[in-house]
């Protein structure tokens, strides 16, 4: 790393990436941009409206998700005043807790259900690894209500993300989905009082052969070798309507599972599967949990969008309850993992419809002018820079992929002609009413 005093000498220094945040060259970032626009289209289409918090936060109530203190990043200005009395901020490490405290600092001035999808970077000190960065983009829709929510909104979260992910084309992927009240149902009827050790331990399965999640079970938590086959034999069940309730909360849970799934029989086969081994590590769900893998992709485990039910959203900010549900893509994680396995296709490496030609600088008003009618119609045009020969122009538009090149009239009375790259066709075109050719 160089030093201040090396960079402020003029010493050449070698650029190069910084671990864990992702940097995209124009053609992927190009693609980047169209699915986030996808996601937000398919998220609006349900009724979800967009909101977007700061990316600080004060450091105290991000932290009192306890298990993420080591992962947050802290801001402090390099030189503070003496006695500079500052809130400790920190940059937010999800999208639940600006969530949280921008529904209870808004209460009065929002509609109930409360339905808000949030696209937004959030930071986490990870290791840095495939699928797994520092800095990403997150794709968040949540439903807030006061006192109930209908179970209704349960079985809608997977119905939007199915439609949101199937429009990338990205492959088979499957939503698995399960209820906490199942497995905390059980453990309360085995005696065991501090559910919250078991459940991420059974949360590894997808990760962890059977025989070590049953040794990490038996080792850290203390249960005996019939709790654990029963927490195992529920978790790897494969029929949810075989499985006898141990208690009302168990029962009320299978219940609930059992609605949601009855309600997304309209997708796919392959889209949704009941998977009882889901909990979600987090202590915050009480209900619904989901969690998606790609199917094509087997060698990546770990989850690409998940979420749940939780009861009290903002009980830490406002005496209301508040219960709702939430689903997220971890939308930077997706994109890298399928780029890593060439799922992501390129083409333009710009934005532009069309290149406008410029014959001469003397006739760059009526170029920059016929640019500005194609701008007025609807398409990007970009116009080059110079006057230099047409066989450098339109080198440069084939190497930026843009599928079409306009020449205004080179000499007075002249037609407006445009070529279509792919084809080589030419033509007349009048720039007032001109559309491609589909």
């Amino acid at each position: 790393m160089p030093s201040k005093t090396d960079l402020m000498s003029g010493k050449t220094y070698k650029p190069k990436a910084i671990s864990g945040f992702p940097e995209w060259l124009p053609e992927t970032r190009l693609v980047e941009q169209q699915w986030l626009d996808h996601i937000r289209k398919v998220f609006e289409s349900y009724g979800f409206c967009s909101i977007e918090t700061p990316s600080v936060e004060e450091h105290a109530v991000i932290a009192a998700k306890g298990e993420v203190d080591k992962e947050i990043y802290v801001l402090e200005r390099l030189h503070k005043e003496e006695g500079d009395k500052e809130a400790r901020l920190a940059l937010h490490f999800d999208q639940t807790v600006p969530l949280a405290r921008y529904v209870a600092q808004h209460f009065n001035d929002l509609i109930f259900p409360f339905k808000r999808y949030q696209m937004q970077r959030v930071w986490r000190g990870e290791r840095p690894q495939l699928g797994r960065a520092r800095e990403f983009y997150q794709c968040d829709i949540d439903v807030i209500a006061q006192d109930t929510l209908p179970l209704h909104f349960d079985a809608e979260m997977p119905a939007v993300i199915y439609e949101a992910l199937d429009g990338l084309n990205i492959g088979k992927f499957q939503i698995r989905i399960s209820n906490r009240k199942i497995v905390l149902g059980l453990l309360e009827s085995l005696g065991i009082k501090d559910p919250a050790p078991v459940t991420r331990i059974v949360d590894k399965l997808d990760k962890l052969k059977r025989q070590e999640v049953e040794k990490l079970l038996q080792d850290e938590t203390g249960l005996s070798k019939e709790q654990t086959d029963s927490i195992l034999a529920l978790a790897t069940a494969e029929d949810i309507s075989a499985i006898k309730p141990a208690n009302e909360v168990m029962a009320e849970g299978l219940s609930e599972l059992s609605f949601v799934m009855d309600q997304l029989k309209h997708l796919p086969e392959h889209a949704v599967k009941a998977d009882l081994s889901i909990v979600r590590g987090l202590d915050y769900y009480t209900g619904t949990v989901y969690e998606t893998r790609l199917l094509d992709i087997p060698e990546f485990t770990s989850s690409i969008c998940s979420g749940g039910r939780y009861d009290d959203l903002a009980s830490s900010y406002i005496n209301k309850n508040l219960p709702g549900v939430g689903i997220s893509i971890g939308f930077t994680r997706l994109f890298e993992v399928l780029n890593h396995y060439d799922y992501i296709k390129t083409g333009s490496k710009s934005p532009a419809d069309i290149l406008m030609v410029l014959p001469s600088d003397e006739r760059r008003e009526i170029a920059a002018q016929t640019a500005q009618t194609l701008r007025k119609n609807g398409f990007n045009v970009e116009m080059f820079h110079s006057g230099s020969k047409l066989k450098r122009q339109m080198a440069y538009a084939e190497k930026k992929g843009i599928p079409y090149v306009w020449f205004p009239p080179f000499e007075d009375g002249s037609p407006h002609e445009v070529k279509c790259m792919e084809s080589g066709e030419q033509s007349k075109a009048d720039p007032e009413n001109w559309s491609p050719v589909k």
